[in-house]
């Protein structure tokens, strides 16, 4: 069993931040002035929001988890079987040589898969974004594999060689002819 830990850094700062902030001005303001306090309050909380978006989506789109017990690979909101999983294809991710942070970076702005002509990850004969996002998140390795039918996918994770590792695990012994 593989369960990705998304990291909580950015949304810790930022929540601290809006915390230490909103505590400040209550020390100066509540209890004469509740009202504006709260009120500008809720305001800062408009900028708060923008700023823990890009964690939550993290959190639903790019989450994994590989449970072999149960022959499932969960990238986000997206399910499928460890048995479809060509290993083949996790073998040869593996070998690929890792790219450094900028050529990860660049790679991460083309990696799209929007619903909208011409973005489509089949229009532009590239690899599915599996997950359900529209794009793997600037920053975030991905990793590209294939099914069993030949259909290329492509996961964002954080960590790619722990993710790999499981998954080379898991479907090298879910496969039916290792059974």
């Amino acid at each position: 069993m593989y369960t990705e830990k998304l990291p909580r850094t950015w949304s810790a700062i930022c929540i601290g931040i809006y915390v230490v902030g909103v505590a400040y001005m209550g020390f100066d303001s509540v209890p004469e002035d509740t009202g504006p306090w709260l009120a500008v309050s809720a305001v800062f909380l408009l900028v708060l929001i923008p700023c823990l978006s890009v964690p939550i989506s993290k959190a639903i789109y790019n989450r994994i988890h590989i449970d072999p017990a149960r022959n499932l690979l969960r990238v986000g909101r997206e399910r499928m079987a460890l048995t479809d999983v060509d290993p083949a294809s996790v073998v040869q991710e593996i070998q690929r040589q890792p790219l450094s942070p900028a050529q990860r970076y660049a790679a991460s702005l083309g990696n799209i898969d929007a619903p909208v002509p011409g973005l489509r990850a089949s229009d532009r004969a590239a690899p599915r974004l599996v997950g359900g996002g529209w794009g793997v998140p600037m920053g975030m390795k991905s990793v590209e594999i294939r099914t069993r039918q030949g259909e290329r996918l492509s996961i964002a994770t954080h960590d790619r060689m722990a993710f790999l590792t499981a998954l080379a695990g898991s479907t090298t012994h879910g496969t039916p002819e290792n059974r």
